[in-house]
């Protein structure tokens, strides 16, 4: 049996975590005070995603460059791909809250949303 510690990030409290694992499954988790806590480690230590923020130049506008994120979590795994992904990226003004800039971020099927209206220049 294998345990591994964990703080839970599904919301405020922070609460201490213990999950415990047999041959890669989970067999408990202790320490969530919210159903949120279980299924985030449970998750955590099986296929962790992460939502990823960042920048991307935007041309022609107000500000030289857009905030970003994906529209979803990706793979704990992918998160570097993603951001090689983006820096070759520019987006011409205007751009929109929630407008895709990249619809497929690294093959994940997630797609890439500005977080920021720029208007043109």
């Amino acid at each position: 049996m294998e345990q591994r510690e964990l703080t839970c990030i599904g919301c405020p409290l922070g609460c201490p975590l213990t999950v415990t694992l047999e041959n890669g499954a989970v067999q408990s988790v202790q320490g969530n005070t919210c159903p949120r806590g279980d299924a985030y480690a449970r998750k955590e230590v099986t296929a962790p995603t992460r939502i990823v923020t960042s920048t991307v130049r935007a041309t022609g506008g107000t500000l030289p460059a857009v905030s970003v994120k994906t529209a979803g979590d990706i793979p704990k795994g992918k998160i570097f791909d993603c951001v090689r992904a983006l820096k070759d990226v520019a987006v011409p003004a205007p751009v929109s809250i929630g407008q895709v800039i990249v619809p497929d971020v690294a093959g994940t099927g997630v797609a890439i949303v500005a977080t920021k209206n720029i208007d043109k220049a």
